[in-house]
């Protein structure tokens, strides 16, 4: 039987748009164990000086984020920024109400920004618009921001930081769209409290940068409404939009049939997400008759729809929201990633929600970690994708689906830095029966080498990795196909996810 056949081509000067290094980001919330018991473990044999858990810091390092959301999500907005801050011994505790746990604040503001530094990654504090003030959120860009010489930086100072952190990304608020969000607000009510906070921070501090709340999800019934009606308010005040989704198999509503055809198909529907914010942002700088461009903050995504109990029953650090994932789950965000590079001209910043534990590539207990199997797209884009996301043409065919129609049986995205001259392509076969024999095709020069490939496939999309078997889903190298001129074929298994890297002559 002949197997089917698809065609990529590629132009290294055929491009869509650089791609920002800040779309491999990570969110850390207040959450089930995700500070707790994950991030923060100082009762583990595994833990450092410090608390935090050697094993885990360098599975997040070999990940590569570039910038990370804190505090939340639901748990910023009954968040006082102060209860995290001084001596650990007088910190109070506190219900946080968003997930009925007990917050301690051990793991605080100074906690944070020490993990982010040990990870090299770009802090993006997230401020209290549901119970806090416009001042409270100025206060605390005073505290992080300024140099000393005034209350909240000498408080700074006297807690142990003496220079200011510089934080330069601040989200004004979480899903504030949402009935479940403390503070709960309309569209427009919210975003008259964003521009004046929006004001008062950057008066504070100019240099930084805001991100405004979009819709928690397109199934809002308030979505694109919201999102027209915030960006046509506060358009002139901000430079990036948020846009949250989760997606699952089968999608959030209980009872429903699983459909891993429609599932591997999800793309589409981050593309349409993508495609409706993005013409919200143009449409509101028309009408504002706006010269600012506001770019888009992909700041919650991620496969979410087996654990979806989020009640801690005011423990601390309860055992909630544990998803464990699976091969398709991993094709999904890998097709997500893929869409980020599709994508790069309007969205620059996304953040995994979230990075331990909760909904998470990596879990721990308290002597062992594993890396789940959506770690490994993650990695492999954060590594290898640089320079500017190319336009890739692809033919492939057809697949029926229920949810999208008819969807390409290959999912394809790639990028080339001109600089180093290294390329990059991510390839997934949506298939879950049927190998895909791929040409590939370069419209200008062909790369002079392939230097590296790896593959993550199977036959059944429901393996997934566990304490017990750790390995049973990831990458593996791969035999590098072979150039003829400007081609190369390579068979692409079902159920799989190929990235493929390569190197190109000096330009």
């Amino acid at each position: 039987m002949t197997r089917p056949t698809a065609s990529v081509s590629l132009h290294t000067g055929r491009t869509i748009s650089d791609i920002s290094p800040l779309i491999f980001g990570g969110f850390a919330e207040h959450m089930g164990r995700c500070i707790y018991e994950g991030i923060y473990d100082p009762a583990s044999p595994l833990a450092d000086e410090r608390g935090f858990r050697p094993d885990v810091m360098q599975a997040l390092k070999e990940i590569q984020f570039r910038i990370m959301r804190y505090p939340g999500g639901n748990f910023v907005s009954g968040y006082r920024w102060q209860d995290g801050i001084g001596p650990k011994e007088k910190r109070p505790r506190r219900r946080a109400l968003a997930w009925r746990s007990t917050e301690t604040n051990q793991f605080g503001l100074h906690e944070f920004m020490e993990f982010a530094q040990e990870l090299n990654t770009l802090p993006m504090w997230a401020v209290n618009l549901g119970t806090g003030t416009i001042q409270e959120a100025a206060d605390l860009v005073e505290y992080m921001n300024l140099p000393t010489g005034t209350y909240f930086s000498d408080l700074r100072a006297s807690n142990g930081h003496a220079d200011p952190y510089g934080v330069k990304y601040w989200c004004l608020g979480n899903e504030m769209d949402g009935p479940w969000q403390i503070g709960h607000m309309d569209a427009a009510t919210y975003a008259d409290k964003a521009v004046e906070a929006a004001k008062l921070m950057r008066w504070t501090d100019p240099s930084i940068k805001l991100i405004a709340c979009g819709s928690s999800n397109t199934g809002m019934p308030t979505y694109p409404d919201w999102d027209r009606t915030v960006l046509e308010r506060t358009g002139d005040h901000i430079d990036y939009f948020s846009m949250h989704y989760y997606v699952g198999n089968p999608s959030m509503g209980a009872g429903e049939i699983p459909d891993t055809d429609s599932y591997l198909a999800s793309s589409v529907q981050f593309e349409s997400h993508t495609d409706t914010i993005a013409a919200a942002i143009r449409l509101a700088k028309a009408k504002n008759r706006s010269k600012k461009d506001v770019f888009l903050c992909w700041d919650e995504w991620n496969v979410w729809y087996r654990e979806t109990g989020g009640d801690g029953n005011w423990s601390e650090a309860p055992h909630i929201l544990e998803e464990v994932y699976n091969l398709e789950d991993a094709l999904v965000v890998a097709q997500w990633l893929s869409t980020f590079l599709r994508k790069a001209d309007v969205i620059k910043v996304a953040c995994i929600a979230q990075i331990v534990n909760v909904i998470a590539p990596i879990m721990t207990n308290s002597n062992a970690m594993f890396r789940q199997t959506i770690f490994y797209p993650l990695a492999l884009f954060s590594n290898h994708a640089a320079g500017q996301a190319l336009d890739v043409l692809v033919k492939a065919p057809l697949r029926e689906t229920k949810l999208y129609g008819d969807v390409p049986q290959l999912d394809a995205s790639a990028s080339f830095d001109a600089q180093t001259g290294r390329g990059a392509l991510f390839l997934v076969n949506r298939s879950q029966t049927e190998a895909l024999d791929v040409t590939l095709t370069w419209d200008d020069t062909a790369p002079q080498s392939f230097t590296q490939g790896w593959q993550m496939s199977g036959s059944d999309p429901k393996a997934a990795n566990s304490f017990a078997t750790p390995d049973a889903v990831t990458t593996h190298e791969i035999d590098l196909p072979k150039l003829d001129g400007n081609r190369a074929t390579l068979t692409l298994p079902p159920l799989s996810f190929t990235t493929l890297l390569s190197q190109h002559p000096e330009l």
